[in-house]
C-alpha cells in the first residue's frame, strides 16, 4: 500500500452537552468485565433507532423506533422518536447514555444529539460518537476499520496508536457509494436508461415501478425528485436490486458487486491512512445481509492483499458495553 500519511484524530466525540473534548483511544476490555449499573445503548441510522437497557452488562430491554438522525428527519421528529423510545426502554436511574450515529462528523453534531438525549436520563453521562465506531467494538476489536453499509456508507479506523481516519460518510448527495441509497438510485438510473433506449421494462425496472406507484419510467425523474420521496425511501428501493440479482438479473448483479467493490475501497483507505493491515470488518442492514455484496466486499479486499475480513454478527449497539469500559 505504499507509505501511509499520518493518522489524524477526528474531535467528533461529545460527552455530555457540557463536554465536548474527544475521549482519549484506550486498548480492548474483557468481555468478561461488562460495566455495572444502568447503561443504554443506542445506534441511529438512517431509518431506525435501536436501543438495548443493559443493567449489570445484561440486555433486559431491546426496542426500536423511527431515526432521530436530524441528517434524515427534522428535529422535531428525531426528538419525538427518541421520546418514544424511552417510553418503551425505560428512563429513570440511568448511570450512561452511549450514542452512536451517522452524521456525528464535528462536535456540535455530537452535542445537537446529546441535547436531545439529556433529557430522558436527566444526571446521566451521555456520550456521542460515529456509528462506525459502534461497529468496531461490536466486532470485538479495539483496532481496524469498520465499514457501515445501510441507508449511507462510511470507513472508520483506529490503530494500536490512538490515530483514528474516516473515509466516505458525506452523504447521499456526495457519496454513499454501496449504500442502501446508491443503489435505489442506480436502479431508477437503470430503469431510465433502458427507457431512453427505446427498451422494454425489464425485471428490475418492473418491481421499481410497481413499488413506486406508477405506470411509466418516464415519471421517475418526478417522484424521484418530489419532497415526497427522500433518502430513506430510495434506500428502501434497494432490496428490488437484491431480489432481481438473486433471480439472475445481470445488471442488478452487477450493481451488487460494485457495491462491494466500492466499499472495499473505502475500507482500503482507511488501513492505508492508518498504516494497518486489519481487521474490516462489515456491518449495516446490507453489509450484514446481502450474501453478494458480502463476497465482492471480500473478494476485492482480498485481492488488495487483506486478509482478517469479518462480517458483523451481532447488531452495532451491543459494542456499546466495551466501548463504556474503555472510558473507565
Amino acid at each position: 500500500m505504499g507509505l501511509p500519511p499520518p493518522p489524524h484524530h477526528y474531535p467528533c466525540d461529545v460527552t455530555n452537552t457540557e463536554n465536548s473534548s474527544a475521549l482519549p483511544a484506550a486498548p480492548q476490555v474483557p468481555e468478561s468485565t461488562p460495566p455495572g449499573g444502568v447503561i443504554i445503548g443506542l445506534d441511529i441510522g438512517g431509518t431506525k433507532t435501536h436501543g438495548v437497557r443493559f443493567e449489570d452488562g445484561v440486555p433486559v430491554a431491546d426496542e426500536s423506533a423511527g431515526s432521530s438522525n436530524v441528517q434524515n428527519v427534522s428535529r422535531d421528529e428525531a426528538a419525538a422518536n427518541l421520546a418514544h423510545l424511552f417510553s418503551r426502554i425505560g428512563g429513570g436511574q440511568v448511570s450512561q447514555v452511549y450514542a452512536g450515529s451517522g452524521g456525528i462528523d464535528t462536535e456540535d453534531d455530537a452535542a445537537a444529539l446529546a441535547s436531545l438525549i439529556q433529557p430522558h436520563v436527566p444526571g446521566a453521562r451521555v456520550t456521542v460518537v460515529h456509528d462506525s465506531r459502534l461497529l468496531l467494538a461490536a466486532g470485538h476489536a479495539s483496532t481496524g476499520v469498520a465499514v457501515i453499509a445501510g441507508t449511507g456508507s462510511a470507513a472508520w479506523g483506529r490503530n494500536a496508536d490512538g490515530g483514528e481516519a474516516r473515509a466516505g460518510g458525506w452523504g447521499y448527495l456526495l457519496g454513499d457509494e454501496g449504500s442502501g441509497y446508491w443503489l435505489g438510485r442506480e436502479a431508477v438510473r437503470h430503469s431510465l436508461g433502458r427507457m431512453n433506449r427505446g427498451l422494454p421494462a425489464d425485471e428490475l425496472t418492473t418491481a421499481l415501478l410497481q413499488s413506486c406507484g406508477v405506470g411509466d419510467p418516464n415519471r421517475l425523474i418526478a417522484l424521484f425528485h418530489s419532497p415526497k420521496t427522500g433518502r430513506r425511501f430510495w434506500a428502501q428501493q434497494a432490496r428490488y436490486v437484491v431480489e432481481a440479482a438473486a433471480g439472475g438479473h445481470p445488471e442488478s448483479q452487477a450493481l451488487l458487486d460494485q457495491a462491494g467493490k466500492d466499499l472495499a475501497g473505502l475500507a482500503l483507505q482507511v488501513l492505508q491512512q492508518l498504516g494497518i493491515t486489519g481487521p474490516v470488518i462489515l456491518g449495516g442492514g446490507l453489509g450484514m445481509n446481502v450474501a453478494p455484496l458480502q463476497h465482492s466486499f471480500r473478494r476485492h479486499l482480498t485481492d488488495a492483499g487483506v486478509t482478517d475480513i469479518r462480517v458483523l454478527d451481532q447488531e452495532p449497539v451491543f459494542g456499546v458495553l466495551q466501548l463504556v469500559a474503555e472510558q473507565a
